[in-house]
Formats: C-alpha cells, structure tokens, sequence
C-alpha cells in the first residue's frame, strides 16, 4: 500500500480550500496561520507540485488543487461521519438555506429526493424572502443568489454563466403579430425582473441599439410571475436562457436568435466560518458535485441579487 501523507495536512488542505482563506482554516482547527501552512507546503512537497494560487491576502486552489479536493474531500467528510457513528453522536443536522424561488423550483427541488437518499440526516429548512445576504447573521446557514458578484469577505462559489434571451409568447414568433426585428420593441412592453433591471440595458447596448426605448417596462419581483407574464402576451421577458430551458412551458419562445452573456450568475454564499459546519459543507459539496457548470471564479464586491 502507498505510503499517505499525514491526515493533519490533508485536514488543513481541505479547510483552507472550503474557506479560501489561511487564517479562517486556522481558527477553524485551532492553530496558528503559520502552523497550518506548514502542514500546506507539507502536502504539496507530498504530491510533487503546488496546490494553490498565492494570490496578495488570497488564497485560491489552481486545477491540481481542485482534482485532488474533489477526489479526497468526500472522503474526509466520510471518515469524519464514520467517527461520529462510531462515537454516537450522529443525529439530524439542519440547514437554514435562502434560495430564490425560480432556481428552488427550477434547479434545487427536482433533486433534493438525492440529496436526502445520501444525507438522510441532512434537513433543509428553505427561505425564500429577500435581502437574504444581508441576514446570514441573523438565522440563516447559506444562501444562494443571483448577483453580479459577492462581497469577499464572504466564502462565494459561482454556480453558473448565462445569457440573456428576449422571451415572449410563441404568437410572437409565430403568429400574425411576430416580432423579426428588435427595432419592434419600441411598440412594446418589457418586463424586467426588479434585482436584475440591468439586463435589458446590457442586452440593447451589446447589438448595437443602446437608444432603443420600449412603449413600456413593467417590474416584478419574481421570476416565475415573469414567464407567466410573458406566456400570456403581457410583454417580452429579458430573463436568462436557463430560465427559459428550465421552465418547459411550449407558450415561451426565445425571440431575434439574440443571446447576450449575461452580468449576473447564481453563487452559492456563507460565512467562511460557516463552512466548518457540517449541513454547510455536505448541501455545498452535493450542490456543486450536481449542478456546477463554471470553475470557482475570484469574487468582488456585490452589486446586484433576485
């Protein structure tokens, strides 16, 4: 059997990598930043090659950090389950989640039933009120977010990049009353979500008509009262292309064969000390073994959340 390098070092690896930060994975395992570096560049003089990006008051893991995070840190949340069986103190563990509604009934709900079949002791109690960011301090374990980007001093992971479509109802495309060219706006209404007003604004400016004026923009402050909105011929919808994919509704159609990279993304957020929490950790690692679709990106302060 191949020697292993010491389970400290693989502990620090795996707090240091959760957290992004040297000196929370330290408080988190009780040692000083300078001891829990050691056991670092132990593990990298251990596999042969660096695992993180020294980065000015930063730490990130480059790719041979995250394989091996990938690989081993299920295992460690494991052998950490299996000592709690094996000592009697495992027992149902809560997570208190903020979730918007549209990804909660778009993206997180149809798999949940797995969630539970790998974490039956895992309970999720769902919020789906605004402002959630703001109340990580006051009842709530992580949130999920549509944002421009986070404020860094919270632990953030982007869960996706999108685009943004034009989304009306399929008589727009079909029908006697089509919309072929986005100058017809002008005769229409649009309809923006209230935490993501900017999307039109991006989209008009990146094809070229940054002075096109709709009849009208009506605000909502849920995405799904969007879609509906849209379906039924109330006005063009600039939502993001998975949110037309994800919903299935035939009454919805993209419209101008137009997509434009989107501003906002879905982030997965909590305090850095949060991560040392068991329910965190397992709902953050199953989210993005399931769902990521981008690497980790650098965060940087917010600007924007549905």
């Amino acid at each position: 059997m191949r020697r292993l390098p010491p389970l400290t070092a693989i502990e620090a690896f795996v707090q240091v990598a959760r957290q992004g930060s040297i000196k929370a994975a330290a408080e988190a395992l009780a040692l000083s930043s300078p001891a829990l570096t050691r056991r670092i560049q132990a593990l990298e003089r251990f596999v042969g090659r660096p695992l993180f990006e020294r980065r000015h008051q930063a730490i990130a893991l480059n790719p041979d950090g995250e394989r091996l995070l990938a690989e081993i840190g299920p295992s460690l949340d494991a052998l950490a389950l299996a000592m709690e069986r094996a000592t009697g103190e495992a027992a149902l563990i809560r997570l208190r989640l903020a979730v918007l509604p549209l990804f909660a009934s778009q993206r997180l709900m149809p798999h949940l039933g797995e969630l539970r079949a790998l974490h039956p002791e895992l309970h999720i109690d769902i919020d789906t009120g605004a402002h959630s960011l703001a109340r990580l301090d006051e009842g709530l374990d992580a949130v999920i977010v549509l944002a421009t980007d986070i404020d860094p001093t919270l632990y953030s992971r982007r869960i996706d990049s999108n685009k943004i479509l034009a989304i009306g109802a399929r008589d727009l495309q079909d029908g006697a009353a089509r919309m072929t060219d986005p100058a017809q706006l002008a005769d229409a209404t649009v309809l923006l979500h209230r935490d993501m007003a900017e999307t039109f604004d991006y989209w008009r400016e990146a094809i070229g008509m940054s002075d096109l004026q709709p009849a009208a923009i009506d605000l909502f402050d849920s995405g799904q009262l969007i879609l509906d909105a849209a379906a039924q011929g109330l006005g063009v919808a600039f939502m993001h292309e998975s949110h037309l994919t994800d919903a299935h509704d035939e009454r919805l159609v993209q419209l101008f064969d137009v997509a434009v990279e989107s501003p906002y993304s879905y982030w997965f957020a909590c305090r850095r000390s949060a991560l040392t929490r068991r329910p965190v950790r397992l709902f953050h690692d199953w989210l993005f073994d399931k769902l990521l679709v981008d690497p980790p990106a650098a965060v940087e302060p917010v600007r924007a959340g549905v």
